[in-house]
This record gives structure tokens, sequence and C-alpha cells, in this order.
């Protein structure tokens, strides 16, 4: 069975970029330009993965994984975030706001299919 990835960002291209790496991945991809548009797919489905851009409008990256923590559906989600941001503040507010864990853009392809099959293969072991 495919896993279902919720993919949030407000870019456009990105959004297209990184929902085929990862159904090319072999993962069942749902896309989400917002942190509104992503709570409102929260509220009818729970994927197995969420993957966040840090900068958005209105709510950002690290102010959703924090909201998607709060929630008692998702709060053991796996997130990955995924930011132009690499600094050391920036990978320190994502951890601290409940990421698994944190790349800097752009990303390749394998690595974020890697990435995103380690965090899978740790949150299952977990269970």
């Amino acid at each position: 069975m495919k896993k279902n990835i919720l993919v949030v960002d407000d870019e456009r291209g990105a959004l297209i970029l990184i929902g085929i790496m990862l159904e090319r991945g072999g993962f069942d991809v749902i896309k989400a330009q917002d942190a509104e548009n992503a709570l409102a797919l929260l509220d009818q489905m729970t994927p197995d993965l969420i993957v966040l851009d840090v900068m958005m409008p209105h709510i950002n990256g690290i102010e959703l994984c924090k909201m998607i923590r709060q929630r008692p559906d998702t709060k053991h989600v796996p997130i990955l975030i995924l930011s132009a941001r690499g600094d050391a503040d920036s990978v320190m507010a994502g951890m601290e706001a409940g990421a698994n864990d944190y790349l800097p853009k752009p990303i390749l392809h394998h690595d974020l299919v890697a990435k995103v099959r380690a965090i899978l293969s740790q949150s299952a072991e977990a269970k």
C-alpha cells in the first residue's frame, strides 16, 4: 500500500516539483498551498507523513508544525520541514516545533525520497 504524504508549500513550482519527486519515489501525494488549506485537509484525512515549507503567508511552517503537534489525530504524524532557510536558528526552531527532520532547499530527488523513507521506517518502528 502506498503511503500518503501531505506537502504544504505556498510556491506552486515547489509544490509541483516536490510532488513529482515523491510520486516517482512511490508515494501518493496530497498538496496544500497554505496552512489553512493543510489544516482543512487534516480534518478529512491523516497522512503518513507531512512535508512543510517554512516561509508561507499568514501561518508559517513552524507555527503549522506546532498546530499539527497539538492535534490528537496528527500529533504522532512524522513531519519533515523543507526550507530555503538552512541556518542553525531556523533548523532549531523547526525541531523545537516538533519536526522529525529539517532539510534545506533546493533538495535533490534521491535525498528527499531517502529521507522520507527513513522517517517513515523510524515512525513504523516507534509504533
